[in-house]
């Protein structure tokens, strides 16, 4: 779990990655629930949240790129 901050410093190619990551081990954890298996309930809300904070540093860094190419463009 990494904070909001970390993920700033981080390339877009890299938070598409954990991006990816992130998606694959929430589908895990839903597979384990459902076949009856019991996951660690805490990391559902954890890996949720680090995908909530990995897309708002990516839309963040597009409307930064959409500002500076409105801003070269005049």
């Amino acid at each position: 779990m990494a904070s909001a901050q970390e993920y700033r410093k981080m390339s877009e190619k890299d938070l598409n990655t954990e991006l990816l990551n992130l998606r694959r081990e929430q589908f895990n954890l839903r597979m384990q629930m459902g076949s009856g298996n019991t996951p660690k309930i805490h990391r559902f809300s954890a890996v949720r949240h680090d995908i909530a904070r990995i897309k708002t540093v990516l839309t963040e860094m597009a409307q930064a790129g959409a500002a500076a190419n409105k801003k070269g463009d005049s």
